[in-house]
């Protein structure tokens, strides 16, 4: 089959690895487009020597022919992305109007909505849902309440910007105060940095809506998903989610493009199972283990640097993710951080009050029993390996087996963070490196 629109997903809690994927579909991608999330994704691609963290901008940026789109689903903080560009301009990576547009009716992150993060989490104490702190969750609650909204067609408007935030400033810091009792926030300020933020964006911004619902039939698009399936505000471990759509579900909505033009959904999983924040986790190693995994797979938030926490893979929630997108394909990602254990566990399934779960509800995360199978490890370094058939035995069967518990094929391997380091398995997509 030809390869034609593709999708990346990622579908544990996020940190798969999907900006690797994303970079080397890239290559044969004409349109990269974001539909969810914002600042606080962190997706790493490494080239070469030189590794590029990116956060808002798409992780097709590194291919000058793509179109990078930051899309109407976007929680779009202007501070966080001309901070990105002109890191990427320094690495002489070529970043201007021809090849990012961002999206009129995206919703601009503002100083109060990551005010509102920090004043919230330390309110609720024990209870607070591990936000990065980068106004997201503030920012979708103005979308939804509308009239304290900031959208990014506003900041090319420098009047009627400096009006918006004069009137919006006054509501926050009041609240703030009343809440929180605290300090106000210095409005003139805000309003001359995003003017000239404005300004600086101005010749970026589009209808990005109707530009990929132009080219969505014959041009090859990549839509690049951002966070985990698990922390999909609907779909997720709630309240410990993020507040988009971030799975597959979310990406009409997110493009404003029709469903049908989706196209093959490649979804991205780690050989074992992360996490960032609070949360059930059924498979976690608090123990050395999960120490050895952390270590090896550099298990530090791109955004944050938090400490990731680590357990063994679980295929439940895999397939459940897969199955809630339609993935057509998995992308086992980094494999060779299990080398050096003499054994490897993968949950196969959850009993709740000694019941065996025939369908997995993440309402009832926190309460499961995880039921393991137990596989032998390898110690070979398969880092260089070029061919799927020269990873060790029990390396193989792991991958193998991660596709039986899934229903899925294994499209796609990782083995290290180089471009290189991609071996491809069942894959069904043609062309795809």
């Amino acid at each position: 089959m030809a390869v034609d629109n593709l999708t990346v997903i990622g579908l544990q809690w996020g940190d798969e690895g999907k900006g690797k994927i994303v970079d080397a579909l890239a290559a044969k991608s004409d349109y990269v487009a974001r539909y969810c999330g914002g600042a606080n994704a962190g997706h790493t691609v490494t080239v070469g020597s030189e590794r590029f963290a990116l956060h808002l901008i798409p992780s097709g940026i590194l291919h000058e022919h793509v179109v990078n789109v930051v899309g109407n689903g976007v929680a779009f903080d202007p501070e966080v992305a001309i901070g990105e560009i002109e890191g990427l301009k320094e690495r002489g990576v070529k970043v201007d109007s021809d090849n990012l547009k961002i999206s009129t009716t995206a919703q601009v992150v503002m100083p109060w909505h990551k005010q509102q993060d920090l004043l919230s989490e330390s309110q609720l104490g024990n209870n607070k849902i591990g936000t990065t702190a980068r106004g997201i969750g503030p920012c979708y609650s103005d979308k939804a309440n509308r009239s304290t909204a900031i959208r990014v067609s506003e900041l090319t408007d420098p009047e009627a910007l400096a009006q918006k935030i004069k009137l919006v400033g006054a509501i926050k810091n009041e609240i703030f105060a009343e809440l929180y009792d605290a300090d106000p926030m210095d409005i003139d300020t805000i309003v001359e940095q995003y003017v000239d933020m404005g300004k600086y964006l101005a010749p970026m911004i589009c209808d990005t809506g109707s530009m990929l619902r132009k080219v969505v039939t014959d041009k090859k698009v990549l839509f690049e998903g951002a966070q985990g399936s698990m922390l999909d505000i609907d779909h997720g471990t709630f309240p410990f989610v993020t507040s988009s759509s971030v799975s597959a579900c979310g990406i009409p909505a997110g493009t404003g493009i029709p469903p049908k033009h989706v196209g093959k959904i490649i979804g991205i999983m780690k050989a074992y199972t992360t996490r960032v924040g609070a949360g059930p986790f059924p498979t976690e190693l608090d123990n050395e283990i999960g120490e050895k995994i952390r270590i090896a797979g550099n298990e530090f938030g791109t955004t944050t640097g938090r400490p990731r926490r680590c357990g063994w893979l679980d295929t439940m929630i895999v397939k459940y993710t897969a199955d809630l997108s339609g993935v057509d394909e998995l992308s086992v990602m980094l494999l060779d951080v299990l080398t050096g254990l003499d054994e490897l566990q993968i949950c196969t399934g959850y009993s709740v009050d000694g019941e065996v779960l025939e369908d997995f509800d993440p309402s009832l995360l926190g309460r499961v029993e995880c039921q393991f199978e137990t596989m032998p490890g390898w110690t070979e370094d398969i880092t260089g390996c070029t061919d799927f058939g020269q990873l060790p035995e029990n390396a193989q069967n792991y991958v193998r087996r991660i596709g039986e518990l899934t229903g899925r094929k294994v499209g796609i391997v990782s083995i290290g963070p180089g471009r290189e380091q991609t071996l491809t398995h069942e894959s069904d997509i043609e062309g795809l490196f």
